[in-house]
């Protein structure tokens, strides 16, 4: 049973004609994004003079729209005119529709329908997350080369994406495109598809870095059961791991009885290329903009970037796989990282330890092994906390890497906030506490509300409970 979805990225290594192919497709795409988008913006406009007009708005009604529009000759015309000067219409529409595969013009339509609905989502407050703007128009400049294509069945029964087809092993096989060669190693998704655990749903093509790379979302079936955690009993609440997240150390693990689990430190890789980084950045300053050496330079410069960030993912990736492998029950920070991103002596250090997207991969790495992975209140002061006595330091700086306590505690600073983290499942199953919301107590929203039920209301004065604003405490098993 088909239950978990994986990708699989490769670099691509096309020729001369297959890269000018792959340009092709992604350059139809961004005219069929920007398409859709113009005739939402045209509907909307025709709206305001009349309110019955139709805005299309999802993406089936977009890829109608689109599909209807392509074959009509406000697309165009390709007229031909012989020796005689009697002119003939050949093709009516776009002319070039036949050379991209169709696929591409309808996923770039869904995207216009997914960054519609999330503005729409946004402003209603149905979205979680910051604002979301009204989708804007791709540029030829300023996107980057993508297209995505989904993979069917043909009569004969072979899908349209194929990897290792034709005993090529290193290849991926696109319709409309043929095979292209990748330059990594495609054994594990090959065995997957060939033992039926796996089954690809679609693959995007994107142009990063000076270099074209593919990657193949699958639906794969539950790991081995040999690879995942067993059930705990059902009075067994213990056995929590703490992960505490730092800047000189990136992760330090512990149990709650103050056991070190592991201490990982992190590799920097922005830290490190900073100077090389600095050297590309000023060559490609010194370039004129639109030369052949400027587009030299910011390739050159890109790849470094891209370099940095792989270095980062691989690093997270090794850490979570070490973590979940071992560990079922695990306890995580509720760190605010935007918020923390606006302190300039420490954003750099933050945004290269790469903490939110770590977060990311260890949640759903966890859940595919059958575990836990609990995230403590972002208010609860788990480096302040003594966890000997539970006591707060308030005076506690970062620069005190050695946390000391009244009563005689005395420990490594990001083991004792990991002990707490561990601690934090059995510290929230306590309700008979003090709602503090800077102690990791629960909160209600309301106005100045708690208490003001023993006064009556005066005469006219709609009361809470009419109005159904009443503070209600509501205790979360």
């Amino acid at each position: 049973m088909m239950s978990r979805h994986t990708s699989f990225r490769y670099q691509l290594d096309p020729t001369v004609e297959q890269t000018a192919v792959l340009t092709r497709h992604a350059g139809a795409a961004r005219f069929a994004f920007n398409h859709s988008l113009g005739v939402v913006t045209t509907a909307l406009a025709l709206r305001k003079a009349s309110p019955e007009h139709r805005v299309p708005w999802t993406g089936f009604d977009l890829i109608n729209a689109f599909n209807a529009w392509k074959k009509t000759e406000a697309a165009g015309r390709v007229i031909a005119v012989d020796s005689d000067g009697a002119a003939e219409v050949v093709v009516t529409g776009l002319a070039w529709r036949t050379e991209v595969c169709q696929q591409v013009f309808e996923e770039a339509a869904v995207d216009c329908g997914h960054a519609l609905k999330a503005f729409s989502d946004s402003r209603i407050g149905k979205r979680a997350g910051g604002r979301v703007g009204f989708p804007r128009f791709k540029k030829k400049d300023k996107t980057i080369p993508s297209f995505r294509i989904r993979n069917k069945h043909s009569k004969s029964g072979r899908t349209k994406i194929r990897v290792g087809d034709n005993g090529r092993p290193r290849s991926v096989t696109l319709s409309g495109i043929g095979a292209i060669r990748v330059r990594a190693d495609t054994r594990r998704l090959r065995r997957l598809l060939a033992k039926g655990r796996a089954k690809i749903l679609y693959a995007t093509v994107s142009y990063r870095a000076a270099r074209w790379w593919i990657s193949l979302t699958c639906e794969a079936s539950d790991i081995h059961p040999a690879h995942r955690h067993q059930p705990r009993e059902q009075g067994d609440h213990g056995g929590w791991v703490g992960i505490d997240l730092g800047l000189s150390v990136f992760a330090v693990a512990a149990t709650a009885d103050g056991t070190e689990v592991a201490r990982i430190v992190a590799p920097k890789p922005l830290t490190v290329g900073l100077d090389r980084q600095r050297h590309l950045a000023k060559s490609c300053s010194r370039k004129q903009k639109g030369s052949h050496n400027h587009r030299q330079a910011a390739a050159r410069l890109a790849r470094h970037h891209h370099g940095v960030a792989n270095i980062r993912r691989h690093f997270a990736h090794q850490v979570a796989n070490a973590l979940v492998k071992t560990q079922d029950r695990l306890v995580v920070e509720d760190l605010h990282v935007a918020g923390m991103m606006g302190n300039r002596r420490l954003a750099r250090a933050i945004s290269d330890a790469g903490w939110a997207d770590f977060a990311r991969l260890l949640t759903y790495k966890q859940a595919w092994r059958g575990g836990v992975v609990t995230t403590a209140d972002r208010w609860f002061p788990s480096s302040r906390r003594c966890s000997a006595c539970t006591t707060i330091n308030s005076a506690l700086t970062l620069a005190d890497r050695v946390f000391v306590c009244e009563c005689g505690f005395r420990g490594d600073r990001d083991r004792n906030a990991a002990v707490n983290l561990a601690q934090w499942p059995m510290i929230h199953r306590d309700f008979s506490r003090s709602p503090d919301p800077r102690a990791g107590g629960r909160v209600t929203k309301v106005r100045r509300q708690i208490g003001t039920d023993r006064h009556s209301a005066s005469v006219g004065e709609t009361s809470l409970v009419d109005a159904e604003t009443e503070a209600r405490t509501t205790l979360v098993a």
